[in-house]
């Protein structure tokens, strides 16, 4: 029996009797080691250690987190309200605070889940009310949540590099302008649909002066001030990520104590969802590091990168491959299931060929959000579903997305021809 019938046949076998994916994985690995490296399973025992016990990981539990603390604080009506006015004569209005607020939240929760579900629940009864077309709501919805992934800090980027051995600083500078660039590509779509038919979103001519519109900021300083303690002190080199999330976790706390409604009972309800989603995250890596052990010792990615090298394909015909290979397993498994299964082949292949691995990640990281928005997994679009009490239903919400999407895919294409956009801050920062 070949290495890669027990690796695919593995794999489907485990997963398709309802064992969890980090499982499926895992056996798989145990399998292949027990057979085909004369019984070294306790190399995976060492690779597990390893893993968990490094410090870089050990951010992603604090970050969780925060982020749960900052969702259930009552944070977001008031950032909803303080952006609000700044869009209100501009073609799309409300639209554009999707946007702008998704973005806002996806540099306090690193989660497009978490981002998109918070934003929703404020953004779409209110705009619901205000005459506003409901497909693309919760277009505007679904699409900007896909930024709480790319802007750091990121739940991507964190994994990524704790399994790459990437540095997290880099790969958070490195997500700033791309996510950026693709938040202010989705408010120029928006301006151009809103302006092709008014209809979809009301204007509001009542007049708010540029002075008024500032002072809704004061509402947001504290979250602000808690942004750039955080992710300001990870890109200057003042504190690891660790340090920093444990700071961000005290201070958002202390912030949604006394500037939100966080209660005893809330704060309790957050570290029980933390603990649950982070033991999910983490039988993740378990289950891809025993599969990524198995896969290092018998050379699969040397073998991998030398049939590619003979089979003469050029290096951005193996980009443009991996690319569609994340597109069509981004219909069937989550984001970041998919980019721990898939990064003990897929790393060692791209850097072989010369590309960098902070933007691997980045590429990465903005291919997995549009699985985000891929039915039928995709889990942005089963949220806004349910938020609007079915409403829109799933098939509505996946159409709607369909622009932001391809959004996604001309960002990659520009990274891919000009690579300084993610590369410029990591290597004027560090």
């Amino acid at each position: 029996m070949s290495f890669w019938t027990v690796l695919i046949g593995g794999i489907l076998a485990t997963a398709g009797t309802g064992v969890a994916l980090g499982a499926a994985l895992g056996l798989t690995g145990l399998v292949i080691l027990h057979f085909f490296s004369n019984g070294a399973t306790s190399l995976a025992v060492d690779a597990i250690w390893s893993v968990f016990n490094s410090f870089t990981l050990s951010a992603v539990p604090m970050f969780i987190l925060l982020g749960e603390i900052l969702l259930r604080s009552g944070i977001s009506e008031k950032a909803y309200s303080a952006f609000s006015p700044l869009f209100r004569r501009i073609p799309g209005g409300l639209l554009h605070t999707n946007i702008a607020v998704c973005t806002l939240f996806g540099a306090v929760s690193g989660s497009s889940l978490s981002t998109a579900a918070t934003v929703g629940s404020v953004a779409y009864p209110e705009m619901s009310k205000r005459g506003y077309d409901k497909d693309t709501i919760v277009g505007s919805i679904a699409g900007g949540g896909t930024l709480g992934l790319l802007i750091p800090p990121s739940l991507s980027f964190l994994i990524y590099g704790a399994l790459t051995e990437t540095s997290i600083g880099r790969l958070f500078a490195a997500g700033i302008i791309p996510g950026f660039l693709v938040g202010l590509m989705f408010m120029g779509y928006l301006f151009v649909k809103s302006v092709r038919n008014p209809a979809i979103a009301p204007r509001d001519d009542n007049p708010v002066s540029l002075w008024q519109a500032l002072a809704r900021f004061k509402q947001i300083w504290p979250l602000l001030a808690l942004i750039f303690a955080v992710i300001g002190s990870i890109v200057a080199g003042i504190a690891t990520p660790t340090e920093s999330a444990a700071v961000g976790v005290v201070l958002a706390i202390f912030v949604s104590s006394v500037w939100g409604d966080l209660t005893l009972a809330k704060l309790v309800e957050a570290v029980y969802q933390s603990v649950l989603l982070f033991a999910a995250v983490g039988f993740l890596v378990l289950g891809a590091t025993i599969l990524a052990k198995s896969t290092s010792i018998l050379g699969v990615p040397q073998q991998i990168l030398q049939i590619v090298a003979e089979s003469g394909m050029t290096t951005y015909s193996v980009l443009l491959v991996v690319v569609l290979f994340y597109l069509i397993l981004g219909c069937f498994f989550d984001g970041l299931s998919l980019m721990i299964m898939t990064l003990p082949v897929v790393f060692p292949l791209l850097t072989g060929l010369g590309f960098d691995p902070i933007w691997i990640g980045v590429i990465i990281t903005i291919v997995i959000e549009i699985g985000q928005i891929t039915p039928p997994v995709g889990l942005n679009l089963s949220v806004l579903t349910t938020l609007t009490n079915n409403e829109v239903s799933l098939g509505r919400v996946a159409i709607a997305t369909v622009p932001y999407w391809l959004i996604h895919l001309f960002a990659i294409l520009l990274l891919t021809v000009f690579p300084v956009l993610a590369l410029f801050l990591p290597n004027l920062l560090f």
